[in-house]
């Protein structure tokens, strides 16, 4: 496919390392020409110098027999009106990130009437991640598939765990309908199957039913609270998010902004909520603010150092949930050594939604990827697919399937029904596939197969 990318930053240079590996025809239109050469340099990619919401500068990248246009510069407007012009000229499909709050209220009428394919808000997409890991304190992280019906988490098993030391086989006979998708263990990843047996200190990914994951939580969740209060440094986009979502939670929710403006329309806009000027990442105010006596500390400002700082902190006070932003990926290869939690990345939450719109164009013959969630520091990947009658996966038992290493079909739905298939199931025609797989880059349920 021909996809063109406008914006270089964070989220355009994410793409251009996810997207150039999967023998697709990229050509990136950045402003900074020193940037750009970087990324030309990093990734087979092209690029052109200049505005990406520009009628020549998209003339001369083609736009007009593109698949996909991308628009991921910092301004939300200049990505609207460069998707409006992509679209007139002749692009298939568009897709703007948008960040503003006022606009994210109006995105289903921008869609309709302005052509714009798919809108993302990275903010809002990570504000309902955090509101999701607010509501299961020992949880690291929570995906969802089948419309919330099925739920993809990851845990830690720590040394008091019931889980420490418990064989896969015994998994289900004592926990019921919950699949061990995947583990990681120290540097490496493990599709597992029943021999294997779960360790102190494994980050495992659980698949479930909603309701009957929440049982297994109930279970074996650490003597922590569930969450009644929650403090949280930095008031920008994200946090405005995310107090709307906890606005109706009746928690005690704090925020301190060192930027005055700031916190005076958070306080204005959010009344029940106390927020607070000063900086959130002075050792000495989040002593006055009484940081020991929150259930949450959550950091949000926007330099990532800051954010890791103060949850180091947050964590040597005994705060029972401390939820990270970090946004260069290089810095979450530390985490594992120093005991940190759950990680919020915007751009990768952004990048991961993009990526799951084109793969669905991959192969729509066969079938359509409908989720798409990056597992274990990105080294594996949990896709859903509808499954189509023309593919080759379809009407064979699963144990006659011959399919790649490294590779779980994990869940099959069947109009309402949830199954976790053993050997004797099948794929049918209109299914809904799960798979985790180390393998990246699948588009359709067909690349499974050997």
């Amino acid at each position: 496919m021909k996809i063109i990318i406008a914006g270089g930053g964070k989220v355009g240079s994410v793409l251009c390392a996810e997207l150039s590996t999967e023998e697709n025809d990229i050509i990136l239109v950045e402003k900074n020409e020193t940037r750009l050469e970087s990324l030309i340099n990093m990734n087979d990619i092209s690029g052109i110098v200049g505005n990406g919401a520009s009628y020549d500068i998209q003339q001369e990248a083609g736009v007009s027999n593109c698949d996909i246009f991308i628009a991921v510069t910092p301004e939300d407007e200049v990505n609207i009106m460069a998707c409006i012009l992509a679209k007139n000229l002749g692009a298939s499909y568009t897709i703007a990130r948008v960040r503003n709050p006022e606009y994210s209220n109006h995105f289903h009428y921008v869609r309709e009437s302005l052509g714009v394919n798919l809108m993302i808000n990275p903010e809002l997409e990570s504000a309902r991640s955090i509101a999701r890991l607010i509501k299961y304190p020992t949880v690291l992280g929570i995906q969802s598939f089948v419309d919330d019906k099925v739920e993809l988490i990851e845990i830690e098993v720590g040394e008091q765990s019931p889980l420490a030391n418990l064989p896969l086989n015994d998994f289900r006979p004592k926990y019921g309908d919950i699949l061990v998708g995947a583990i990681r263990r120290k540097e490496e990843t493990i599709i597992p199957s029943g021999q294997d047996r779960l360790q102190v200190g494994d980050h495992v990914y659980l698949m479930g039913e909603s309701s009957i994951l929440r049982k297994f939580y109930r279970k074996v969740r650490s003597q922590k609270n569930q969450i009644q209060s929650v403090l949280i440094i930095g008031g920008g986009r994200l946090t405005y998010y995310l107090l709307e979502l906890l606005e109706e939670s009746r928690m005690d929710i704090k925020v301190i902004e060192r930027n005055r403006e700031i916190a005076e329309e958070l306080s204005a806009e959010f009344p029940n909520m106390e927020v607070i000027l000063g900086d959130g990442t002075d050792q000495e105010v989040l002593q006055q603010e009484g940081i020991e006596n929150y259930d949450a500390f959550i950091s949000l400002t926007g330099v990532d150092e800051e954010n890791i700082i103060a949850s180091l902190y947050a964590a040597q006070q005994k705060v029972g949930k401390v939820i990270t932003k970090v946004n260069r990926e290089l810095l979450l290869k530390i985490f594992d050594s120093i005991g940190m939690e759950s990680i919020i990345t915007p751009k990768r939450v952004i990048a991961n939604t993009i990526l799951q719109f084109v793969r669905s164009l991959g192969n729509t013959s066969v079938s359509n990827v409908e989720a798409l969630y990056r597992l274990a520091d990105n080294q594996a990947e949990a896709i859903q697919f509808k499954v189509k009658a023309t593919s080759r996966a379809t009407n064979i038992q699963l144990e006659k399937l011959k399919t790649r290493e490294n590779l779980l079909i994990a869940y099959i739905i069947r109009d309402k029904k949830l199954i976790i298939p053993s050997g004797q199931d099948v794929i049918k025609p209109n299914d809904r596939v799960i798979i985790i797989t180390k393998e990246k880059y699948f588009d359709d349920i067909d690349d499974i197969l050997k």
